[in-house]
């Protein structure tokens, strides 16, 4: 069984693609986020997911920043860095912060590594030492 977090994660993702709350298509999310395959049970934290939370909503206007920015003066550089996983993570929070890194107009992650890495894609105005 999967727990409750990732179930309204599962959901999120399902109303966000579909762009629907109809009663029909409530009953198909949900039985879509109880049929996918889920993992075994890793305790997760649910300080973690508020924190996490609370970062995609202060990622919400450095997104719109970071857009205006990019219009407004050149961002000539670009690299590819390679950022650690928090540890402890649970595979719904490792999708919830490359989620976060790819929000930003300024970077995207190009891989995940199993072994506890992202490779992330960045651009900046200055070439980084």
């Amino acid at each position: 069984m999967i727990g409750h977090l990732n179930l309204i994660l599962r959901l999120t993702i399902w109303f966000l693609l579909t762009a629907s709350l109809s009663v029909p298509n409530i009953i198909i999310g949900i039985a879509i986020a109880l049929l996918l395959p889920g993992r075994p049970k890793t305790p997760e934290s649910l300080k973690d997911w508020f924190r996490v939370l609370g970062e995609v909503l202060v990622a919400i206007p450095q997104a719109y920043f970071e857009a205006f920015e990019i219009m407004l003066r050149p961002h000539k550089y670009e690299d590819v860095i390679m950022e650690r996983v928090k540890p402890q993570r649970t595979p719904g929070l490792i999708f919830l912060d490359i989620f976060l890194i790819t929000f930003t107009p300024k970077t995207i992650v190009l891989k995940y590594h199993e072994e506890g890495s992202y490779e992330v894609h960045r651009i900046s105005r200055r070439k980084r030492t």
